[in-house]
């Protein structure tokens, strides 16, 4: 693949959920690329859509009530909305791998590290069980498991949790993945064990030049690791742009807000900021601005329009009536 050709690009991607109360319109129109080697940080609060991104990506929506309704993924040139379901199972672990939140659930109890890593790595390359057993003792011993040949034959609740997320990590890398991703990896992790593993996400990624996109609610993280951000509130991108730029040049009232939010090391005191309200309910989002309610530069128009994401300089994008009503005048 060529290196300047993106990775993975999605573009307008719709992904709703039919509940009996109605529509959630979880994914709603969703556009960013991830070129080769590139982390991808994807932002926001509980409910934003983060997850379900990830998801349909590795078509993975539970259906029902889930469904992509329109929109394309294309990766590696290839649009997976038209790949079968066999076709989806060789890519999921061999060329798109996943790390989800909680590793406890995500292995399984009764089956030891051994079983699970080499059953991996069968289903996706062509290795013989001694070939697998090899690679997996090699994994657990590059994500940093002390005494990998004796650790691989216990069971999941034998790890504590930083060394199941590494097992985790070990096993979505163990087939060689051009794209990781990563689901709020760190969040039930303390501070030092998040350190450790965002240090190995970036040694794992130099090493296999992989691309990642990581998934997190933490802006700290963000800014160790990822190249582009994108901010996403109630299902939408909200802003998007390079990481330095984002902490440099925020624009979106609500990315200020998130920004605003984190305490900085000082010995004044400080009072932090608070977005106020909380997010909108997803089966009655709110007319016009779904953000409107909680924002405080609220304009009457806010209330009535849904803005367009609109790029207000070179690779930066706003969701915002205040830079789209900019975008217009600078236009005549």
């Amino acid at each position: 693949m060529d290196n300047t050709s993106p990775l993975l690009k999605v573009s307008d991607l719709h992904t709703h959920f039919f509940t009996k109360e109605g529509v959630v319109k979880a994914v709603d129109g969703v556009d960013f690329t991830v070129n080769p080697g590139q982390t991808l940080g994807i932002v926001g609060e509980s409910g934003s859509g983060k997850s379900v991104t990830a998801m349909s990506i590795l078509r993975l929506v539970p259906s029902p009530p889930g469904k992509i309704v329109s929109g394309d993924i294309s990766f590696k040139g290839e649009n997976l909305m038209n790949r079968s379901e066999k076709q989806m199972r060789h890519i999921r672990g061999e060329e798109i791998a996943m790390v989800f939140q909680d590793p406890m659930t995500s292995l399984n109890p009764v089956f030891t590290v051994e079983k699970q890593m080499i059953e991996t790595m069968t289903a996706h390359k062509r290795y013989s069980k001694n070939e697998a057993r090899e690679r997996a003792l090699e994994m657990l011993d590059l994500v940093g498991i002390p005494d990998p040949k004796k650790r691989i034959k216990n069971y999941p609740h034998q790890f504590s949790g930083g060394m199941r997320q590494r097992v985790m990590i070990a096993m979505a890398l163990c087939c060689d993945p051009s794209l990781l991703i990563a689901d709020e990896p760190t969040t039930a992790l303390d501070v030092t064990i998040q350190a450790q593993i965002l240090e190995l996400f970036k040694k794992m990624q130099s090493m296999l030049d992989m691309a990642i996109i990581l998934i997190t609610h933490d802006l700290g993280v963000v800014a160790d690791v990822c190249d582009q951000v994108l901010v996403m509130y109630a299902g939408k991108p909200v802003e998007y742009t390079a990481t330095e730029n984002l902490f440099q040049n925020a624009k979106h009232p609500y990315t200020l807000g998130l920004m605003n939010s984190i305490p900085e090391i000082t010995y004044e005191k400080q009072k932090l900021e608070a977005i106020d309200g909380t997010p909108p309910d997803p089966h009655h989002l709110p007319r016009g601005c779904s953000f409107a309610p909680r924002c405080k530069h609220v304009m009457e128009n806010c209330r009535k329009i849904d803005p367009a994401l609109t790029e207000i300089n070179q690779n930066h994008a706003v969701r915002c009536l205040l830079y789209e009503e900019l975008d217009e005048v600078s236009k005549k």
